[in-house]
C-alpha cells in the first residue's frame, strides 16, 4: 500500500507538471510592444459629464490624441489590395475627435472610418488608470472599422479598412452619427452612416450601419459582401504575456450552447452558421458582439499585427443584397467577465431589454468541477460579506475545507500506520510467492481480507481531496473580485496579481530566470512546502530516495513553476501547507496514544490467554 500511495502522489505531481508543461509548448508567452506615448485629447465636456462637444482640428492635419488615442493610419492604398474600393466623394471632411461619457464607461471616437479609439472602464483600474478595453499597438487600433468587401480579403490584407474622415453629427449627448459619401467603381453612389448609442449604467452599446443611396448593392461587391465590421487589434486591458493560464484570449461562440473555437495565429477561421453572438474573452474582460443581420459569416484571427503578437480581432461580415438600402443593427459589449455584470441580460434588466441572450455563459464556470467550484465561490463570498478582505476570505475558506476533510485525512493516516504494522507479513508473502504473481496476488487477498484491511483506503482520501485542490485553485486563478482586492498594503495590493518586495529599476530582468522583480510569496511557500513533507514523512520512509526527492526536489520545481503566479493563489497555497501540519501533528500525537495503548494491552492479552499446559492439566 505505501507503494500505492507514493505512486498516487508522484502521478498526481507528474500530471500538474506536465499540464503546465505542455501549455508552455502549445502557448508560447506572447511579446507585448508597448504603445508609444500620446498627448492630450482636445475635448470639452459639459456640466453633467456626458456630454461631450466634437472639436474639429485643422484641415488635412489628424485628430488630437491623448494615451488613447493616435493619429489615423496613413491613407496610402495597400500594396495587397486586389480590388478598387468606392471612393470619397464631396466635400472635404477635418479631422474631429468624439467623447461620450456614462457612468461606467468613456468613449472617443475618431471621425476617421468612424471608429472608436479608446473604450474606458470607469469602475476598474489598471495601473492606476482605468480598463482601457482597445489595447494598442504600434499603429492606430481599429475598432468597429468598416472594409468594403470579406473578412477573408480583409484579413489577407487585399483591402483596408475605411480610413475617410467622416461627417460628424451630435444626436444627442450618447448618440452620435458619422456619415460619407462614396462613388462606387461601376459608377453608383451611396452614404455610409455609422450610429452609435450608448446608454447609463451599460458596458453595452448599439451600432447601427446603413448604407443608402438608391442603387443595388451588388453593383460594388466585393466577391458577395457588402462590407466587414471588425475589431482590432486586441482587447485590453494591457498584458505581459498570453500564457493561457493567467492571462488568455479564448475565442467564443453561442447557439444554443456555448462553443469555444480554436484560432491558432497560422490560420484565422471563418463561421458561416450565424452563432446568436460571438466574443472574444479574455482572464477578467470580454467582447462580446451581437449581430442583428439574417444573415453574416463571424471571422477571428490571432495573426501578429500593429506590433502585438497574437493579436485577437473578430470580423463580421455583410453579404451584398440586391437592394437600395441596407440598415444593420448591432449591439457590442464591452465590459467585466463577471456573472454581475452579464445577468442582466438573461432577464430583461437592461436598458436593451434583452432576454435569454446566454451571455452569462461567458463567465460561467465549465467544465466537471464547475458545481464544485459554484459552491466554493459562495463560500468565498460568505466570508466575504462578513470580513470584507478577499485575503482574509482566502483564508477562512481554506481554514472550512481543511476542517470538513479532516476525517478523510485522519483516515489515511491510521490507514498508513495500519499498513506499517503490516508490512513485514506482506513482505514474507511477497517474498515467498515472488516466482508466481498469481499466487501472491491470491495469498495478499486472503491476507487482506482476513485482517479487515483495504488496501486502497490509503490512496481514497488523498484521491478524493484531489478535485478540491483543482477547484480551489481555479477559482482563485480565476474569481473577477479578486482582480484589484489589497490584502496587505503596500505588499499585496491586488490578489489577482503577484506581489513583490522589490521591482528591478526599468525593464531589467534576471538572465535565464526572467525575473523582473523580487517576490516573498514563492519563497514562504517553498519553506511550508519543505515542512510539510517533512512532518507527513513517516519513519519508514526517511530513508526512501524516492520519497527524498519529492521531499526536497519538487517544492523547488514548483517554486519556479509558481514564481509569477497571482498572489491569491500562494496564500492559499501556504495555507493549505500550514493547516496540513497542524493536523497532521495532531493526528500523530494521536496515533501514537493509540499505539503506547495497543502495546501496554498486548502483554496481557498473552497472560490470560489460554494455552496448551492448561488444557493438559483439566485432561489430568
Amino acid at each position: 500500500m505505501e507503494k500505492r500511495t507514493v505512486l498516487a502522489i508522484v502521478l498526481s505531481i507528474v500530471v500538474m507538471v506536465g499540464f503546465f508543461f505542455i501549455q508552455g509548448l502549445l502557448f508560447p508567452p506572447s511579446k507585448q510592444v508597448n504603445p508609444p506615448a500620446g498627448q492630450p485629447v482636445a475635448e470639452s465636456t459639459n456640466s453633467g459629464g456626458q456630454a461631450q462637444n466634437v472639436v474639429p482640428a485643422p484641415a488635412g492635419t489628424a485628430p488630437a490624441a491623448n494615451q488613447n488615442v493616435a493619429p489615423p493610419p496613413s491613407t496610402a492604398p495597400d500594396a495587397a489590395s486586389t480590388a478598387a474600393a468606392p471612393e470619397t466623394t464631396g466635400e472635404t471632411v477635418p479631422a474631429q475627435t468624439v467623447t461620450i461619457e456614462t457612468d461606467l464607461i468613456k468613449a472617443v471616437l475618431s471621425n476617421a472610418g468612424g471608429e472608436i479609439v479608446s473604450f474606458q472602464l470607469k469602475k476598474h483600474m489598471d495601473g492606476g488608470q482605468p480598463v482601457e478595453m482597445i489595447l494598442r499597438g504600434d499603429a492606430e487600433p481599429q475598432a468597429f472599422a468598416i472594409a468594403f468587401g470579406n473578412a477573408e480579403d480583409v484579413i489577407a490584407k487585399k483591402i483596408r479598412a475605411v480610413e475617410q474622415n467622416f461627417r460628424v453629427k451630435m444626436i444627442s449627448d450618447l448618440i452620435v452619427e458619422f456619415s460619407q459619401d462614396f462613388d462606387t467603381p461601376s459608377g453608383g453612389r451611396f452614404t455610409l452612416i455609422k450610429r452609435y448609442e450608448f446608454k447609463p449604467g451599460e458596458y453595452m452599446f448599439e451600432l447601427t450601419v446603413t448604407m443608402d443611396g438608391g442603387y443595388s448593392v451588388s453593383s460594388y461587391d466585393f466577391q458577395g459582401a457588402a462590407y466587414t465590421l471588425f475589431y482590432s487589434p486586441q482587447i485590453g486591458p494591457k498584458f505581459e504575456k498570453l500564457d493561457q493560464r493567467y492571462e488568455y484570449r479564448h475565442y467564443l461562440t453561442y447557439k444554443g450552447k456555448l462553443r469555444t473555437e480554436k484560432v491558432t495565429e497560422k490560420e484565422p477561421l471563418l463561421i458561416n452558421t450565424q452563432p446568436s453572438w460571438a466574443a472574444i474573452a479574455g482572464k477578467y474582460f470580454t467582447f462580446i458582439a451581437l449581430p442583428y443581420a439574417n444573415q453574416y459569416e463571424i471571422g477571428f484571427s490571432a495573426q501578429s499585427e500593429s506590433g502585438i503578437s497574437a493579436a485577437s480581432r473578430m470580423y463580421i461580415t455583410r453579404p451584398a443584397q440586391n437592394i437600395s438600402r441596407i440598415e444593420d443593427k448591432y449591439q457590442f459589449y464591452l465590459g467585466p467577465k463577471n456573472q454581475e455584470s452579464l445577468t442582466v441580460y438573461e432577464r430583461g434588466d437592461n436598458a436593451f431589454k434583452l432576454r435569454d441572450t446566454g451571455l452569462v455563459e461567458v463567465a460561467n464556470t465549465r467544465g466537471f468541477l464547475a458545481p464544485l467550484e459554484t459552491v466554493l465561490k459562495w463560500l468565498l463570498m460568505f466570508f466575504y460579506a462578513f470580513i470584507p478582505n478577499y485575503g482574509v476570505a482566502i483564508i477562512l475558506l481554506t481554514v472550512l475545507v481543511k476542517l470538513l476533510v479532516f476525517p478523510l485525512t485522519k483516515k489515511g493516516s491510521e490507514s498508513t500506520m495500519r499498513m506499517q504494522t503490516l508490512s513485514p507479513k506482506i513482505k514474507e508473502i511477497q517474498e515467498k510467492y515472488k516466482g508466481n504473481p498469481q499466487k501472491m496476488n491470491a495469498e495478499m487477498a486472503d491476507f487482506y481480507k482476513k485482517e479487515g484491511y483495504n488496501p486502497l483506503s490509503g490512496c481514497l482520501p488523498m484521491i478524493i481531496q484531489i478535485p478540491i485542490f483543482f477547484a480551489m485553485y481555479n477559482l482563485f486563478n480565476n474569481h473577477f473580485d479578486l482582480r484589484g482586492a489589497v490584502f496587505i498594503p503596500g505588499w499585496i495590493p491586488d490578489l489577482s496579481l503577484p506581489e513583490a518586495i522589490y521591482n528591478f529599476p526599468g525593464n531589467f530582468k534576471l538572465p535565464i530566470l526572467g525575473w523582473g522583480a523580487l517576490r516573498l510569496l514563492p519563497f514562504i511557500y517553498v519553506g511550508s512546502q519543505l515542512l510539510y513533507g517533512k512532518v507527513t514523512q513517516t519513519p519508514d520512509q526517511q530513508g526512501n530516495a524516492q520519497m527524498k526527492i519529492m521531499l526536497y526536489a519538487m517544492p523547488i520545481v514548483f517554486f519556479f513553476i509558481l514564481y509569477d503566479v497571482p498572489s491569491g493563489l500562494l496564500i492559499y497555497w501556504i495555507m493549505s501547507n500550514v493547516l496540513t501540519m497542524v493536523q497532521q501533528l495532531s493526528i500523530n500525537k494521536y496515533l501514537a496514544r493509540k499505539k503506547a495503548a495497543a502495546a501496554v494491552q498486548e502483554p496481557v492479552k498473552t497472560v490470560i490467554a489460554p494455552g496448551p499446559s492448561r488444557k493438559k492439566k483439566k485432561k489430568k
